[in-house]
């Protein structure tokens, strides 16, 4: 899963929970899957070479090679997400940094602090958000429907365990 709860020792005990979204293609498959890509790509030319034709197609080959890459490079940035949130004595915290770097953060004391599970009408399935201090902010939207879902059990439980 794209998210881990990190147990603190301080001078209270603390919980903290950091999520990330899923990264199903590591540096080395992509730059694997740019070269099978090249050479698929390239395999019909090998018959041309040599050719008005061939001069022809290859700029519109390579434009399209170029293209896939720069859309996974956007996605890896926009990929740079990473939400923490922090149980502790005295408040519950969330603190989302975005991929251009920007901080946003939300707390609220944590006895008022609800956790809510929104299986319609949210911009995702299984939206899940937390509300206190007359706010609502979402949490984990970009985990999998299914992540949600074990996301929401896991905040429920700590935070109806951070109230007792």
């Amino acid at each position: 899963m794209p998210y881990d709860w990190i147990e603190q020792q301080q001078k209270q005990t603390s919980r903290t929970i950091e999520l990330w979204p899923h990264n199903s293609l590591p540096a080395n498959g992509f730059a694997g899957f740019i070269l099978v890509t090249f050479a698929l790509i390239t395999l019909p030319l090998y018959t041309l070479i040599g050719t008005p034709v061939f001069w022809a197609l290859l700029p519109f080959l390579m434009i399209t090679l170029v293209v896939i890459w720069v859309a996974l490079q956007q996605n890896y940035f926009n990929r740079h997400i990473l939400e923490r949130l922090t149980l502790d004595s005295e408040s519950i915290e969330l603190v989302r940094q975005n991929p251009s770097g920007d901080i946003q953060s939300w707390s609220c004391n944590g006895y008022w602090a609800k956790v809510e599970l929104y299986t319609k009408g949210g911009p995702v399935p299984n939206y899940v958000t937390l509300s206190g201090n007359g706010r609502e902010v979402e949490i984990g939207a970009f985990l999998s429907e299914d992540e949600r879902k074990a996301l929401y059990d896991d905040l429920r439980l700590a935070v109806r365990a951070y109230k007792t």
